[in-house]
This record gives structure tokens, C-alpha cells and sequence, in this order.
């Protein structure tokens, strides 16, 4: 794969689309069968985390089951949506965790994951078999000639091997792809990651594996993206005969992608128009065998397949709220938590609860 001309993933081009996502985040945003939620906090959703300390703006956030059986949270914290070292945060946006011992219904007070000296963000988690956690994420750096507000510094991973207590230093995934998804370790134990790219006017998915435990990562491997702008915030799942199943977030409001590899990642059929839109898109597998897509827009939404991702669902409304960069896991009882944020001044991180069934979703308390 050639050099990229330009390195700068999709958020370089967020000023541009200011206004066609304005305009898509006031879609109506109808569940199945039903006209948008009314929300309550406290009834309907909690908040994980209000404040983090380091500007009172939070997103972006992924969650995972420990070994433990506690479940962490793992998302930004700033002062605003690019957060660069300033005089009131000197080191910038960092990447913060929070904890919840009794299945999402209360977290911890939200602590410094990993704060380095740029605008570390998009972080995702996992815990690996041998019991590692690993939190990739990017970070953007003021653009030391001036051109332009901020540069990417390309894609990192840093690694805990005590619950989360102590991480270590940064090591690079890649150094001009970008992440905002979690690792996924296959059933063979291979990790791969879903990536994404700017080039000029062409924008697509792309991934990366590892066979040593996360030590070392491949060349990043293209996802064809078949003449669409892909911009392209990849994620990856492994159905059920080992094909690895690929969403990728379109721009402007166009439908999301899919592609698959049946050879663990190698290669990668052309991206197929998956048929709504999203931009972030999460996939997980809920008990059952029900494949549920989360993404945002229309505002913070879900899609779910009874087939491995050969038909959709119509939407499913999450909330009303239009951050959404949404994350889920399953709870003991086989429902579903799903986390996502607000966005705005002041931007918090919310949770849901839900069971998915064939005959579709049904939201629950958490309290």
C-alpha cells in the first residue's frame, strides 16, 4: 500500500460537514413501531459520568467486561470536542475509566487512564484472554507549522496487566491510520483492530491484526471501498463460520458500508452500501446469536440481524441525544448495556439497558 498523501483522519473535514450533520442529527429518529422516546434520567437512562475533572466535557466511550465480573468504561474527557493542551488543561484531552460492580447501575468517580502531553482520545477497551487490557486510541498535536488547527499522531495502544491499576507506556499501532474502535480477538487468537484513512478526496476502512498478544502489528490491510468516501471509523466482528464481518461509517449522510475476509483479515471484499446511515458504528453480538449494529445518526440509534448480517432491522431509536460513538456489553442476566454520549457544552456519558429478541427490543430499567 503506498504512502498516504495525507494523513489526517475524517475530523480534519468535520468543519465542511458542520452543517449536513446538523441537519441529519434532526432527523426524526423513530424505534420500531414507535415515535421517538420521551427520556428520563434516572428512569430511562443513567449518567456515567458528568464531570471527569478536565473541562466537563465527555465522550466517546467504550465498555467491557473484566474477569472480575465488573465492568469498566473507558472514554474522552476535555473541554470541548478537540481539546488541545491549553493554559487550564496543559496536557489536553485525556482518556479516563470508570467502574461498576453491580452491572451498570452505579459507576465509580471517573480516573485518569492515560494523559499524555497531546489530545489522547476515541479510546476503546478489552480484556484478552490471558488477562491483559488494552486500550487503543489517537491524538491530535497543534500543528506545529501553523497550517492548520491540529496534526494526527496516527493510532496507539497501551496495555494493563493488573486490572487497570498501572498501564504502560504508549506503543504505536499506526502511524497515519485511525481508530475509534475496540480490539477484537478472534476464536484462533488473533487481535484485529478496524482502522480508517484520508487521502485527499478518498477517504476507507481499513485494519490491522497481530499474532503476538498486541506486541506487534501488521501492515494496514485496505478495505476496498468500491468509488464511496468511506471516512470510515471501521469496526469488526467474527460471525459464526469465522468470516469477519466489517461496518464502516459514509460520508455526508450517505449509507454505511460492509465488506467481509474469509482468510482472518488478509483480504477484504468491496464495500457494499449497507442500506441507512451511521456514522461510529458498533457491532456486538447479543445472546441468541442477534448481531445489533449501534451507530449514530439518525441521532443516537440501533439496527439488529437474525441472520449474520445478511438483512437489517429498521432503526431502532437509542435516544434523542446526537453524540452517540456508542459501545455495548452483555449483562449476567443476557440483557444489554449500552453506553454513548450527549454531545453539546458540558457533554456527559449516558447509559441504557435492553433485551434483544427476535421480536425486537425492549427497553429496561437500570435502577
Amino acid at each position: 500500500m503506498s504512502a498516504p498523501s495525507d494523513p489526517s483522519p475524517r475530523w480534519r473535514s468535520r468543519a465542511t460537514h458542520a452543517l449536513t450533520l446538523l441537519l441529519l442529527l434532526l432527523l426524526p429518529a423513530t424505534g420500531v413501531g414507535g415515535a421517538e422516546p420521551a427520556l428520563v434520567e434516572g428512569r430511562d437512562y443513567i449518567l456515567v459520568c458528568r464531570d471527569a475533572g478536565a473541562g466537563g466535557y465527555e465522550a466517546f466511550p467504550d465498555v467491557c467486561r473484566l474477569k472480575d465480573g465488573s465492568l469498566m468504561a473507558v472514554f474522552y474527557a476535555g473541554y470541548g470536542h478537540v481539546a488541545l493542551p491549553s493554559e487550564t488543561l496543559p496536557k489536553g484531552g485525556r482518556i479516563v475509566r470508570c467502574l461498576s460492580r453491580d452491572e451498570g447501575r452505579t459507576w465509580s468517580p471517573a480516573e485518569t487512564l492515560y494523559d499524555g502531553p497531546d489530545d489522547d482520545r476515541d479510546p476503546s477497551i478489552a480484556q484478552l484472554r490471558d488477562g491483559r487490557l488494552l486500550c487503543p486510541f489517537f491524538s491530535l498535536r497543534k500543528d506545529p507549522e501553523g497550517k492548520q488547527p491540529y496534526v494526527g499522531l496516527g493510532s496507539w495502544g497501551v496495555f494493563s496487566a493488573d486490572g487497570g491499576r498501572t498501564w504502560s507506556q504508549p506503543s504505536q499501532i499506526s502511524k497515519t491510520y485511525y481508530c475509534s474502535s475496540p480490539v477484537r480477538e478472534l476464536s484462533d487468537g488473533r487481535l484485529v483492530l478496524g482502522l480508517y484513512i484520508e487521502e485527499g478526496e478518498t477517504a476507507r476502512g481499513a485494519m490491522t491484526f497481530s499474532d503476538d498478544g498486541g506486541r506487534t502489528w501488521s501492515r494496514e490491510v485496505g478495505i476496498p471501498n468500491g468509488g464511496m468516501r468511506l471516512d470510515a471509523e471501521t469496526d469488526l466482528i467474527e460471525l459464526k463460520d469465522g468470516t469477519l464481518y466489517a461496518a464502516e461509517r459514509a460520508d455526508k449522510g450517505r449509507p454505511m458500508a460492509w465488506s467481509i475476509s474469509r482468510d482472518r483479515g488478509k483480504t477484504w471484499s468491496t464495500s457494499t452500501p449497507l442500506g441507512f446511515p451511521g456514522h461510529s458504528p458498533y457491532l456486538h453480538r447479543a445472546p441468541g446469536d442477534i448481531l445489533l449494529l449501534a451507530h449514530r445518526v439518525p441521532a443516537t440509534s440501533l439496527n439488529y440481524s437474525l441472520d449474520e448480517g445478511k438483512t437489517w432491522s429498521p432503526n431502532v431509536t437509542v435516544d434523542s441525544v446526537g453524540g452517540a460513538y456508542p459501545s455495548m456489553v452483555t449483562l449476567k442476566d443476557g440483557s444489554i448495556l449500552i453506553l454513548y454520549y450527549e454531545e453539546g457544552a458540558g457533554s456527559n456519558i449516558r447509559a441504557r439497558r435492553f433485551r434483544a429478541s427476535p421480536g425486537g427490543i425492549e427497553w429496561l430499567p437500570l435502577r
